[in-house]
């Protein structure tokens, strides 16, 4: 009863904010969309001039682009931890600097800073990560499903904005790879600026909401949270492997390394609408396994059709289909993570526990299909591999779209 009685006077103290805070919290929301996968996704397109550039290897390569997913697993426990004792906005904004840090570091041409750079790159958004449900649950309670399909829409365009623009910037402007990379550095300092001022204002604000329960272990012994764990996991294993190598793929399928580059660009963007539709109906649904079990089945024919593709139309369909997928599947389990909570304390403890163990998972995924491409010399083993964890994304999903919340079980 208390618990709930201090949620209600948290949503009646955040309906007592000034309008300009609201605009302003919902435009820092949406900053922090634009800085979570441009510095990523930029890195596919151009993936094979840094190999050849820095005389790395393909399983390099995919130990490059593993960094970040395992910085991931490694701040995401700790961040709701950090945040219950600083607040989410002062801790949002320590992940803007160690964001922009971490691109700055990644564009000098030295292996070291490379590999530095990317792993400041991932504790940076990993804190980011985990604190936008958090947030969402916190400030909008009554509106999970619209804001988080704002800002996952906004993710997606900008991440595939990001994988359209690299070659160009690199090649096309001759500006070479570096440049591409570090012009992610730009919507980091604007994030920066606006969770300043936040900052700033949440200071001089005392929050009911900070001390409604403490942080504790039980996440962990929730079979549901495992669940969504396994769930958020096995999709961004699908994700992160599709972002460094599916270039690669179509390249070596016939495309040129321009064409495969925007090709990458124009799946994401074909992903975008789906980013604001899902979460929407997520929301209105008590169970999300029927969303589940949709795209799951996009998934499957998308990557069944890249692998057995022969022709132009085939690889292209292909690209559609996991667009759909990809698009759907990522801000479905972030609007999980905020459904299968009961408030915004329970939302980031299960955003950190999901994201740490997914990101493991996840971590695997560039590495190891490099790794099994370096071996076979072709893309069948490593595409029968992405079909086989398409399947398994359905059955953590069918689970983690129950109509439960982890602490009541």
């Amino acid at each position: 009863m208390r618990r709930e009685i201090q949620q209600l006077e948290t949503q009646q103290l955040n309906q007592q904010k000034p309008a300009f805070y609201q605009i302003l919290l919902v435009t820092g929301i949406v900053v922090i969309a634009f800085n979570l996968r441009p510095s990523i996704t930029s890195v596919g397109p151009i993936i094979g001039t840094i190999r050849d550039q820095l005389n790395l290897s393909n399983g390099s390569v995919g130990f490059l682009t593993s960094l970040p997913l395992i910085a991931f697993a490694i701040m995401s426990p700790l961040v709701p931890k950090i945040s219950n004792r600083y607040t989410n906005e002062r801790v949002m904004l320590i992940g803007l600097i160690v964001l922009f840090i971490g691109v700055s570091l990644r564009s000098l041409s030295v292996i070291f800073f490379l590999f530095a750079g990317t792993l400041l790159i991932g504790f940076g958004i990993a804190i980011c990560n985990v604190l936008l449900p958090s947030v969402i649950k916190e400030k909008f309670p009554a509106k999970v499903g619209i804001m988080t399909s704002v800002y996952s829409t906004i993710m997606g365009g900008f991440a595939a904005t990001a994988s359209g623009l690299s070659v160009p910037i690199a090649s096309g402007l001759n500006l070479g790879w570096q440049i591409a990379l570090f012009v992610w550095a730009v919507p980091a300092l604007i994030g920066i600026i606006v969770w300043g001022y936040l900052v700033k204002k949440r200071a001089n604000e005392r929050s009911l909401y900070h001390y409604v329960q403490p942080v504790s272990n039980r996440i962990w012994k929730s079979p549901l949270a495992w669940q969504v764990a396994g769930f958020m996991g096995f999709q961004s294993f699908l994700f992160y492997v599709t972002i460094s190598w599916l270039p690669e793929i179509l390249h070596a399928s016939g495309f040129t390394v321009n064409t495969a580059g925007w090709m990458l660009s124009i799946m994401q963007f074909i992903g975008v609408p789906a980013s604001f539709i899902v979460p929407m109906l997520a929301g209105k649904f008590r169970s999300q396994q029927g969303l589940v079990l949709i795209m799951g089945l996009f998934s499957v024919t998308g990557y069944t059709a890249l692998l057995f593709g022969e022709s132009s139309f085939m690889l292209i369909l292909s690209v559609v289909l996991i667009g759909v997928a990809l698009g759907g599947t990522f801000p479905l389990a972030l609007t999980i993570l905020s459904l299968r909570a009961r408030n915004g304390i329970e939302a980031a403890q299960l955003s950190g526990m999901a994201q740490s163990f997914g990101y493991i998972l996840a971590a695997f995924g560039p590495f190891s299909i490099g790794f099994l491409y370096d071996q076979t010399h072709t893309w069948g083993i490593p595409l029968i591999t992405l079909v086989t964890i398409a399947i398994i994304v359905i059955l953590f999903g069918m689970g983690a779209g129950r109509d439960k919340f982890v602490f009541d079980e």
